[in-house]
């Protein structure tokens, strides 16, 4: 009886377990860069904890950007 290359069941599981893997790593690497961008407010945030802007300033933008 042939079996392809000699692995059987295990060759067969392989074959539909091998892409579901690649899928998931390819769906989180896309979410976690995602997840990886600053929106305006993080920025804002930022710049104002290293002391670039004063509490005026910051005050006046965060308003501006809706709290």
């Amino acid at each position: 009886m042939y079996e392809g290359m000699g692995l059987g069941w295990f060759g067969m599981g392989l074959s539909w377990i091998v892409p579901f893997i690649v899928a998931y790593f390819a769906f989180y690497i896309f979410y976690a860069q995602k997840d990886k961008e600053e929106s305006a407010r993080d920025i804002l945030d930022r710049r104002y904890a290293n002391g670039e802007i004063d509490d005026e300033e910051y005050k006046t933008k965060r308003d501006a950007l809706g709290k």
